[in-house]
C-alpha cells in the first residue's frame, strides 16, 4: 500500500481549479478530483472536501433580468449554482462507489461552542459512516458582515474544528512565489516557517471567480500551521495531485506550511474566532509581560488598563496592549459589566482563563 503520510485531511478546491476561463464547471477536472479523492478515500484516508465553485456554476446558467449588487448575485447564482455542483459531484462519487453529503454553513455557526460541536459532530458520524463531506459557505443567506473572508478561512476552520492532520489549499498554480508567478525568473517558495515573513511576494489580487487571493491563503495557512496542522498549497489542475502530496516518497513543488506546536480543541475554534469577538480589553505591561513569558498565565483584572464594548459570558474578546496592537483573544469567564467594576483590581477571578486564551 502506497505511504500516505496521513489519515485526515481536508482539501479545499478554488474555484480556478473547478471553472473554466467561460466561467463553467470544468467536468474534466472535477471528475479526476473527485477519482483522487475516491481513491485515497478507498485506501485509508478521511477526507472533508470544501469546495468553491457554486456561485460560478450558477452564473453560467441563470441570466439576471436586472442589474443585481453583489449581495443579490451571490445569493442568486449560489442558490442555482449549489444544486448544480453537489449534484455533479453526486453522480461522480456514485461512480466510484463513494456516497457524498452536503454541509451548509455560515460564518455565525460557529461563533458559539455548541453549534460548532454540533457542525463537528455532523462530519464526523458521516466520516464514521464512508460518507464524503462537501461543506460549503450558504452564500443564500449570507450577507456581506457575515461572510466568510473567502472558503479558505472556511477551509482553515473546517481543519482545525476537524482535527485534520493537514489542509491542502488547491489553486491554479504551483504555491507561493517569490516574485510575479508570470515572471519565468520566479520560483515557488517550497517551505515556510513559522516566522518567515511573506509580505514582499504576495500580491493583494483576488481570484477570477473566487473572493480569495494569495494572501488570504497565506494568512489562513500561517494561522493554521500554528494550531499544529501542516498546509500545502497546490496545483489543483495538476494531474494526480492528491495522492502525490499524499504520498511521503515524492516530492511534489508546491508550497507547504509546517506545523508548529499542536493546539488544544478548544484553542483551535478561539483562534479563529476573532470575526465574533464582542469586546476589547487593553492589558498593561505587567500583564503583557507575564502573557508572553508564560502561555499558562491567565488574563487577571489587576492587568487590564480598559475595556471596550458590551458582551457576556462566554462571548470573545480581543485582547490589545497599550499601544493598541491586538496580542491576542479569549472567551470571557465573566461579562462586561463584571469586568469593568474588576479593573485593576488585585485577587480577583481571571477575565480569561489560560485554557481560552490565544495568543496571536
Amino acid at each position: 500500500m502506497t505511504p500516505y503520510r496521513y489519515k485526515r485531511i481536508a482539501v479545499k478546491i478554488g474555484s480556478n481549479v473547478l471553472t473554466q476561463e467561460d466561467g463553467t464547471l470544468d467536468m474534466i477536472r472535477m471528475s479526476a478530483l473527485v477519482n483522487q479523492v475516491s481513491d485515497l478515500q478507498k485506501k485509508g484516508v478521511e477526507i472533508i472536501l470544501v469546495s468553491s465553485g457554486a456561485v460560478a456554476a450558477g452564473r453560467s446558467e441563470v441570466k439576471a433580468s436586472r442589474k443585481l449588487d453583489s449581495v443579490d448575485q451571490r445569493q442568486l447564482y449560489s442558490a442555482v449554482g449549489q444544486a448544480i455542483l453537489i449534484k455533479r459531484y453526486y453522480d461522480l462519487f456514485q461512480k466510484n462507489g463513494i456516497t457524498c453529503g452536503q454541509v451548509l454553513t455560515t460564518k455565525e455557526s460557529f461563533s458559539s461552542r455548541g453549534h460548532y460541536l454540533n457542525q463537528k459532530n455532523c462530519m464526523t458520524v458521516m466520516l464514521e459512516n464512508g460518507v464524503i463531506p462537501i461543506v460549503n459557505e450558504n452564500d443564500t443567506i449570507s450577507v456581506t458582515e457575515l461572510m466568510f473572508t473567502d472558503n479558505d478561512e472556511l477551509s482553515g476552520l473546517i481543519a482545525s474544528m476537524m482535527d485534520a492532520e493537514a489542509l491542502i489549499i488547491l489553486s491554479n498554480i504551483d504555491g507561493i512565489y517569490n516574485g510575479d508567478p508570470k515572471d519565468p525568473e520566479s520560483k515557488v517558495i517550497r517551505k515556510i516557517l513559522p516566522d518567515t515573513d511573506l509580505k514582499q511576494y504576495i500580491a493583494s489580487s483576488k481570484s477570477s471567480f473566487g473572493r480569495g487571493g494569495m494572501l488570504t491563503k497565506s494568512n489562513i495557512a500561517r494561522k493554521v500551521a500554528e494550531e499544529g496542522i501542516a498546509v500545502y498549497i497546490a496545483n489543483g489542475k495538476k494531474e494526480n495531485i492528491l495522492p502525490d502530496l499524499l504520498d511521503a516518497s515524492k516530492d511534489i513543488i508546491c508550497t507547504t506550511f509546517v506545523a508548529n506546536k499542536k493546539a488544544s480543541a478548544v484553542k483551535k475554534w478561539i483562534a479563529h474566532s476573532e470575526g465574533f469577538a464582542k469586546g476589547k480589553v487593553y492589558i498593561n505591561q505587567g500583564c503583557l509581560e507575564a502573557l508572553l513569558k508564560n502561555d499558562a498565565n491567565s488574563l487577571l483584572p489587576v492587568g487590564i488598563k480598559s475595556i471596550e464594548g458590551s458582551f457576556e459570558k462566554g462571548d470573545i474578546v480581543r485582547i490589545f496592549d497599550q499601544a493598541g496592537h491586538q496580542i491576542g483573544v479569549g472567551k470571557a469567564q465573566y461579562g462586561s459589566e463584571s469586568a469593568y467594576e474588576l479593573i485593576g483590581k488585585k485577587g480577583e477571578k481571571p477575565l480569561i482563563h489560560y485554557d481560552y486564551l490565544y495568543l496571536d
